[in-house]
């Protein structure tokens, strides 16, 4: 098992070992549809709201007397069935996010990049010696890769967000870049295809993948 290792042009170059905390994980997509929903959650802002009769303003007075005007009794003008009034169950700021397993969100994320090795939708990116950014070097590189590696949208995971291939790829269509310590599961899942700097590689090979790294979710 292994992934496509690509030179300094984007031409496949062999292959690159994919460690064992990878290659003996199991692709459990009960796992990652759990990561990926409660990531998704914890992406929303939940910062929606809406007043109720309390915080409106208005609604002071009793619209009419209590008794003899043949209409239904009303304390307040600022009532949920009256135009102006407050709002009845509406939403408040709040937090989506649930809660994942820290070993099951680290299983969530192998589990991912393990399903792209089997896809051979994956590839190892040899540090490049570019001296500058420039996005038509990076298009030109992207037009060299093997033929798995074609497909949009494309993930670009990069050590420092500042480098000269991030900031290459950035400007890209259906080409996404972003830092290994922001990766999340969801991420994964989105590219079809994913391209991952040497360094990155290594260390998610060898190590705890970046969902580990934080406190449980």
């Amino acid at each position: 098992m292994a992934a496509h290792l690509l030179s300094t042009t984007g031409k496949a170059a062999g292959s690159a070992d994919v460690g064992d905390v990878i290659a003996t994980q199991a692709i459990k997509p009960h796992l990652i549809h759990e990561a990926v929903t409660a990531e998704m959650a914890w992406r929303r802002a939940g910062t929606h709201s809406t007043k109720t009769r309390s915080d409106v303003s208005g609604g002071g007075a009793k619209p009419w007397r209590q008794k003899g005007t043949g209409r239904a009794r009303a304390g307040s003008s600022r009532s949920p069935i009256w135009t102006g009034g407050g709002i009845t169950f509406g939403p408040h700021p709040r937090s989506y996010g649930g809660k994942v397993n820290r070993k099951a969100h680290l299983q969530a994320f192998r589990s991912a990049l393990r399903a792209h090795v089997e896809r051979g939708t994956i590839a190892v990116m040899e540090p490049t010696g570019w001296d500058a950014p420039s996005t038509k070097r990076a298009s030109d590189y992207l037009s060299k890769t093997p033929d798995e590696i074609t497909a949009r949208p494309l993930l670009v995971v990069v050590s420092e967000s500042a480098s000269i291939e991030a900031l290459s790829f950035r400007n890209m269509r259906d080409v996404r870049v972003l830092e290994a310590r922001d990766i999340e599961t969801v991420d994964i899942m989105a590219g079809r295809c994913v391209i991952v700097e040497r360094g990155v590689w290594d260390r998610w090979n060898g190590a705890a993948a970046p969902s580990a790294e934080g406190d449980d979710a």
